[in-house]
């Protein structure tokens, strides 16, 4: 069983920078292909970005990033923006409002043309730049200045503002989930006739610096550089920079006005793990295994009709085995090793804020192609993990989706720091794609807008 059209949203545009990516296109492919994006820095180019030798000498210091590159540019004209203007401007809003100007004409939707009341929903990390690179360089007098162009708060309302877009602009901050929290935001926002159209996503730059961090034992960091989801040798992750935007219309809506249909979301659900778990940043399998649950009758789905989970994959040996439990507990089924396990961190780390929507446009990706991606950095099951006997496989190549699921449907996870849990579905139907061609996708300029720090500790801040 599905959800009825009227209940469901159409994806009708995408776009994403991430590690190795500056487009939907090659992210798709390099998922297909197995690439490991996450960048692994040499000694010369440690001291070539200023690390002091005492950080990069460290036997705990890691040289590993999701290196996003053209971090410091932006294309300051294009938004009505002065150069000192753009300076002042988080990298993380920078980020999102090209993101989601170019998920909207994606969509073959212009703004300056609009009729429909289009909605905002996003969210991002923290500001280190503001930190490190802004306050630093200015007067204690002109700090309110520059406070706009900084907290998350501000990243919805500067792409209504610059796009002209009258509907709601809410930002949304549940750490890790935030993205794909904003997008179940965004489609009950359209249920409910909220909006029209929603741009849904997120963007994080978690270090400025980019080039590594120091492990701790015990840390979710991994000890190596690499993330090796559900795997034996698990031991942490990876963090890494981008961005992501999916363009949201209601099923009916996208299908009378002729929008090109990428995938449909039939169901969705965002919960919070509450007090059962070991502590506030643990995660919890009770709540977990509810909001998938949830999600699955939302979408009138069963769990064996469910070709990928695009999972939140901490590639922790604790948290992997809480998430693979928690998905077993709402997948009751007899059917055996049907639904393959993917986690897009293996390849371009984690993406914090940005991380949820990432997963959905690799999910999207997947069912309107019908491609399964490997899981990167897997050689044998996590020891709490059950392989054999339950529902879930992991795959090593690209594989072609599995005829016996006659609709091509997969789930994505996304959990956060704090316990808010955040689930959808997503799946390809026949005869509801449009084959319109779209409109050409913005170019941007590439200039460097960038304020040095000035303060010694923002050369630590990868510590």
């Amino acid at each position: 069983m599905t959800a009825a059209a009227e209940d469901s949203i159409a994806v009708i545009g995408m776009a994403c920078r991430v590690p190795g990516a500056a487009d939907v296109d090659t992210f798709w492919h390099n998922q297909l292909a197995g690439v490991d994006a996450v960048r692994r820095y040499t000694a010369a180019e440690l001291r070539a970005s200023g690390l002091d030798e005492e950080t990069s000498t460290d036997p705990h210091y890691v040289a590993a990033y999701g290196h996003l590159d053209g971090l410091a540019e932006f294309d300051a004209g294009f938004f009505g923006y002065t150069a000192e203007e753009a300076a002042r401007i988080d990298p993380q809003q920078r980020l999102f409002l090209e993101v989601a100007t170019t998920a909207l004409a994606d969509a073959g939707h212009d703004p300056a043309a609009r009729r429909e009341t289009v909605g905002v929903y996003a969210g991002a990390a923290a500001s280190r730049y503001f930190l490190f690179h802004v306050l630093p360089s200015l007067p204690p007098t002109e700090w309110e200045d520059a406070i706009p162009g900084n907290p998350p708060d501000f990243v919805p309302a500067r792409v209504a503002y610059k796009l002209g877009l009258t509907g709601p602009a809410v930002a949304v901050q549940t750490a890790c989930s935030s993205s794909l929290v904003a997008i179940c935001q965004a489609a009950q926002g359209l249920l409910d006739y909220r909006c029209d159209l929603a741009i849904a996503g997120g963007a994080a730059v978690i270090s400025t610096q980019q080039n590594g961090y120091r492990y701790r034992q015990g840390g979710p960091l991994s000890p190596d550089g690499v993330c090796r989801a559900f795997d034996a040798k698990a031991s942490g992750m990876v963090f890494g920079n981008g961005a992501g935007a999916v363009v949201l219309k209601r099923l009916p809506d996208a299908l009378a006005d002729g929008d090109h249909v990428d995938a449909v979301l039939p169901g969705w659900a965002v919960n919070n793990d509450g007090a059962a778990r070991a502590g506030f940043t643990a995660p919890g399998m009770d709540g977990q295994s509810a909001v998938v649950t949830e999600a699955l009758a939302c979408a009138q789905a069963d769990p064996d009709s469910i070709g990928l989970v695009e999972a939140h994959g901490s590639a922790t040996a604790v948290g992997d085995a809480i998430e693979f439990g928690a998905l077993c507990q709402a997948f009751r089924t007899d059917a055996r090793r049907f639904c393959a396990l993917g986690s897009a961190k293996t390849a371009i780390g984690n993406l914090d804020a940005a991380a949820g929507v990432v997963g959905l446009i690799k999910a999207v990706c997947a069912v309107r192609e019908g491609r399964i991606p490997p899981l990167l950095h897997f050689a044998s099951p996590n020891p709490e993990i059950d392989l054999e006997t339950g529902p879930f496989y992991v795959n090593q190549d690209a594989l072609p989706w599995p005829e016996r699921h006659p609709v091509r449907r997969a789930g994505v996870s996304s959990f956060g720091l704090g316990g808010t849990n955040a689930h959808v579905l997503v799946e390809h139907r026949a005869g509801e794609h449009s084959p319109r061609p779209r409109r050409p996708l913005p170019r941007f300029r590439r200039e460097r807008h960038w304020i040095e720090p000035m303060d010694p500790r923002a050369k630590r801040e990868a510590g």
